[in-house]
């Protein structure tokens, strides 16, 4: 059998595939440099026929109209298009602002961090001497709020001298703290550097906005520089409009946290005095109810 010149199938073999391909290509290259520069040569037109000189009059000489300068924008999106290269990060400002205020508004909520069933019914059995230190994990395992966690730190150490006891439950009680006050300093942090970032911004438009007057030979029309002006100051205004409400909601939030870790540490006390090895031992003697010393905190649940 004859070896066939292509390759299997009658496909092209690669090295005539490769000169097709490049004939292709040099064919469109070809192309497109006459047609680039087609436009170049002049075409064949029909000899140019003089005009008679037009008489020129002397015409008025016609004054554009100077174009009115623009106002401060009021309207949302015109806003937004003259914030210009600041309203990205002003609006991410915003939306991080919005955002850890709805979720902190959540998490903060008191029947989340401290729920009032849990917390009767844990010490209802406690002072009943229902529970024993696995029943009461248990419970607070099954609970899962913050005050369960603290607890259940605790409980751990039933039986133990109070000293003991206390320091268990500062451990637990300041790793649930700090996740209380998760995102209070990202709150804080918006509030201070987004009227920076509008301050930084209406300097960058103060300074476009004099050059523009000075390239322009403007110096007499105080409407341009008013108008100039008032722009610039819009970056500031929103960075304002942003750092006011997160300035406040770090405020609400941070004395928000604060009642908890009071109400908090009500509670702790009460549940070191109910199984430390002094409060037990009270308790043999006198009876179940008797270590129990219901605090304020227990009135407000």
């Amino acid at each position: 059998m004859k070896r066939r010149p292509e390759g299997l199938g009658g496909i092209p073999s690669p090295r005539r595939a490769g000169i097709q391909i490049a004939t292709c290509l040099a064919f469109l290259l070809g192309m497109s440099v006459l047609l680039h520069r087609a436009p170049a040569q002049p075409a064949p037109s029909e000899p140019p026929v003089a005009e008679a000189p037009i008489a020129e009059s002397p015409a008025k000489p016609s004054k554009a109209p100077a174009p009115a300068p623009k106002g401060i924008p009021r309207e949302p999106m015109e806003v937004l298009i003259a914030l210009g290269p600041f309203l990205y990060p002003l609006g991410l400002a915003s939306i991080v602002v919005v955002w850890f205020s709805i979720e902190r508004l959540v998490v903060l909520r008191r029947g989340r961090v401290i729920p009032r069933p849990f917390v009767r019914r844990f010490f209802e059995h406690l002072e009943e001497g229902k529970l024993d230190p696995k029943s009461a994990l248990k419970l607070c395992e099954e609970s899962g709020s913050p005050i369960a966690f603290i607890f259940a730190h605790g409980l751990r150490k039933w039986g133990k001298s109070s000293v003991e006891v206390e320091q268990a439950i500062i451990d637990g009680g300041e790793r649930q703290v700090s996740q209380l006050r998760k995102h209070l300093r990202v709150l804080n942090g918006a509030s201070t550097v987004a009227p920076l970032l509008g301050l930084l911004g209406t300097v960058v438009g103060m300074i476009e906005s004099f050059n523009t007057i000075a390239t322009k030979a403007a110096m007499g029309k105080s409407e341009e520089l008013a108008a100039g002006i008032g722009l610039a100051l819009l970056t500031t205004a929103v960075g304002l409009m942003i750092a006011i409400p997160a300035l406040i909601m770090y405020m609400y939030l941070s004395g928000r946290v604060d009642a908890l870790v009071i109400e908090m540490d009500g509670l702790a006390q009460e549940l070191v005095d109910l199984i430390s090895a002094e409060g037990l031992a009270e308790q043999a003697r006198n009876g179940p109810k008797s270590a129990a010393k219901p605090p304020e905190a227990r009135k407000a649940v």
